[in-house]
């Protein structure tokens, strides 16, 4: 089954407290930091190897920041759109671990004009199952 598209936040709709919808990606595994360790080359062993992770003194593997941080990103490419994306960055505040879910969400905190262009300022952030922050983050689109 398809994923439904997102509604693309426009300037009628982008008041200050406006919230995006939610993504969400259930029971992360062991096999998603594989297939993105293949998509980035990241092949850091601590996210697929237990014997090397508990050599680190790790008690299992653990997800790359990069991926989690890549499923918010979709967020807000889909919520905000690439074409006027101005700016995005994000902040890692705790790792993810095997069968977490990922819940990504935003909100707009202001809108403006500057330069002409009508432009909108969002915090997104990305949480697991039990509610704790794995990335907060901010973007700056046109909208």
């Amino acid at each position: 089954m398809a994923a439904e598209r997102m509604k693309q936040l426009d300037w009628d709709s982008a008041i200050e407290g406006a919230e995006s919808p939610e993504i969400r990606v259930e029971k992360v595994s062991r096999v998603n930091f594989v297939r993105y360790a293949g998509a980035s080359g990241d092949f850091n062993p601590i996210h697929y190897d237990d014997d090397f992770t508990r050599a680190a003194g790790n008690e299992t593997v653990f997800g790359q920041g990069m991926f989690t941080a890549g499923v918010l990103g979709r967020l807000v490419s889909d919520w905000l759109g690439v074409q006027g994306l101005r700016r995005y960055r994000v902040r890692f505040t705790q790792r993810l671990w095997p069968g977490d879910d990922i819940v990504c969400k935003g909100r707009v905190v202001r809108r403006y004009e500057e330069a002409g262009e009508r432009k909108v300022d969002v915090q997104v952030v990305a949480l697991n199952q039990k509610g704790e922050v794995l990335i907060t983050g901010d973007a700056t689109a046109v909208c």
